[in-house]
């Protein structure tokens, strides 16, 4: 997929067409959601630096500290894929207003993006709110080099 980009706070960002191919693969890979106990469904897409997409969906387990959100099965298809840095991530969830990710899912998103981040939160239908993992996620723990 080639995303149109711009600049956005000194970063290129995605466009239009690009954000609505990140809802759509969110969207279609929240139908495949194992969530048997809380019915909530969530689907995540992920768009690396290489302009490559990436899907997870949540997979719940009885045991609820096993349960593996959504969008950290997306983060680990990009890895598996060869990815380093994600550029954007849509999140799809029923509720409304669509459902942030959780904290362990912001932070996991900063460990392979930065405080500029697109995250795009949407419903299976309607419109898509943009926001940054750095509004969601002030201060993000970060190890720096001494």
């Amino acid at each position: 997929m080639k995303a149109a980009r711009r600049a956005v706070a000194g970063r290129p960002s995605i466009g239009a067409p690009a954000r609505q191919t990140l809802v759509a693969a969110a969207r279609a890979a929240r139908r495949h959601a194992h969530a048997p106990y809380s019915h909530f469904r969530v689907g995540a897409a992920i768009l690396d630096d290489q302009d490559r997409v990436h899907v997870g969906c949540n997979v719940e387990n009885v045991s609820y500290g096993l349960t593996v959100c959504a969008e950290r099965n997306a983060i680990a298809a990009a890895v598996v894929g060869g990815a380093r840095r994600i550029r954007a991530i849509a999140v799809v969830t029923s509720t409304k207003p669509p459902a942030t990710p959780c904290g362990a899912c912001r932070q996991v998103l900063a460990e392979f993006g930065d405080e500029q981040t697109l995250v795009v939160l949407a419903s299976p239908t309607g419109t898509a709110t943009n926001h940054r993992l750095g509004a969601l996620l002030p201060e993000s723990f970060r190890l720096r080099p001494t």
